[in-house]
């Protein structure tokens, strides 16, 4: 209810009208006060309400004049909306994001500055004066056209829609927004972001020399990528007390997709943890120079596959070699030695396998099996009708 009544005091000329003396505020020379109501609802409930500071016009007759519209609301049947509710209500977008979403994004969000980019740059400019409530599916039609318009690629629009849909979806959860938000009556750009490039045996070899004599943790890092399926963020998480050498085991915890899984050590990665000196249970296998957790991939990766050539000729981003193509290496010489798509996608830890179906084209199909039957069906239909036209 906020303030405890003891410091709320009556106005005796008007019934169910308190206010509050500030120990901080001034008005006109002296102690500001804050003007309350208080009635009770259809339900028989206690209600008090603040109507607001004399600051802001508020006086006890106005005051007053609130608490009868809410006992006639009342009377009529409905519920009233509380004055401060309203308020929430007409937040813009702008003041809602800047002064509630970034704030909490930047404590919570891994993707806070990508949020805040997208924001400053092409959702501010179109929406940010509307109230929150008055955005409409027609206000994000416009969003995807001016960011089509410019150039910006089918995902980054999907993000920017993504990003008005969590501010919104804030708002709601905090007071500021009631309805359902209208990023549900508009259509996304569709994406096929799916990597076709993956690297063969001979390149994936030529990369790893080529990183070793560089760096010997940057081989490291894309050894446990390319034979064992790991994310870098995940690969940068890792602690000691992560690697089972006696079971070759690697224990990845708290990944993108939220599920907990294990992943396997080849031989080559196996002798690689051998060679380290193992450190305490909660302490990084991997570190930046300065002994922290490491951020970001060294840009030595992409110089080194500049220098192998890997890119040389490619404008299309999904034909590119980048460090998430080991993944995607891995993912793909399993589907090539006919690895089931689910066991494929366990041991990427995709929750659905739906993202793990994109190497179904490199399993040696069992639909390329049953045609052949087929073939081989008519085959011995043919052969045995040629038979009894020989013997006739």
């Amino acid at each position: 209810m906020g303030k405890a009544d003891h410091f709320l005091h009556k106005v005796k000329k008007y019934p169910g009208i308190y206010y509050y003396v500030s120990s901080r505020r001034r008005w006109e020379g002296r102690p500001e006060r804050c003007f309350y109501i208080r009635y009770k609802d259809s339900m028989g409930r206690r209600v008090r309400e603040k109507v607001g500071w004399e600051s802001e016009g508020i006086t006890a007759a106005y005051a007053a004049q609130i608490r009868a519209e809410r006992l006639r609301t009342i009377r009529l049947g409905d519920e009233p909306v509380p004055i401060q509710k309203k308020r929430k209500l007409r937040t813009t977008f702008e003041d809602f994001t800047e002064s509630q979403y970034l704030p909490w994004a930047r404590e919570n969000k891994k993707t806070y500055k990508r949020d805040e980019q997208l924001y400053r740059i092409w959702l501010r400019p179109t929406i940010g004066g509307k109230a929150l409530k008055e955005i409409s599916p027609l206000d994000l039609e416009r969003i995807k056209k001016v960011m089509k318009d410019a150039g910006r690629s089918p995902r980054t629009i999907q993000y920017a829609l993504a990003v008005v849909r969590q501010i919104l979806n804030k708002a709601k959860q905090w007071g500021f927004y009631e309805g359902e938000p209208p990023t549900r009556q508009v259509k996304p750009p569709r994406v096929d972001n799916r990597r076709m490039r993956f690297l063969t045996p001979e390149e994936a070899r030529m990369l790893l020399e080529a990183c070793r004599k560089r760096s010997q943790q940057l081989y490291e890092i894309c050894l446990l990528s390319l034979h064992c399926g790991l994310r870098a963020g995940e690969i940068f998480r890792l602690c000691w007390g992560d690697i089972d050498l006696r079971n070759g085991l690697i224990f990845i915890k708290d990944p993108k997709s939220g599920v907990n899984r294990v992943a396997y050590m080849t031989k080559e990665v196996k002798r690689m943890f051998k060679s380290k000196t193992v450190g305490e249970p909660d302490e990084l296998v991997f570190k930046s120079r300065k002994g922290g957790p490491i951020t970001l991939l060294s840009r030595t990766f992409m110089r080194v596959v500049d220098e192998l050539g890997f890119n040389r000729g490619i404008t299309d981003p999904r034909d590119k070699v980048v460090f998430h193509t080991l993944r995607h290496t891995f993912a793909s010489w399993l589907a090539s030695q006919g690895t089931p798509i689910h066991m494929i996608a366990e041991l990427l830890g995709h929750r659905t396998l739906v993202m793990a179906k994109r190497y179904s084209h490199l399993i040696p199909s069992a639909k390329q099996e049953a045609v052949r039957k087929v073939e081989d069906i008519f085959n011995k239909g043919k052969r045995e009708a040629e038979g009894s036209e020989l013997e006739s």
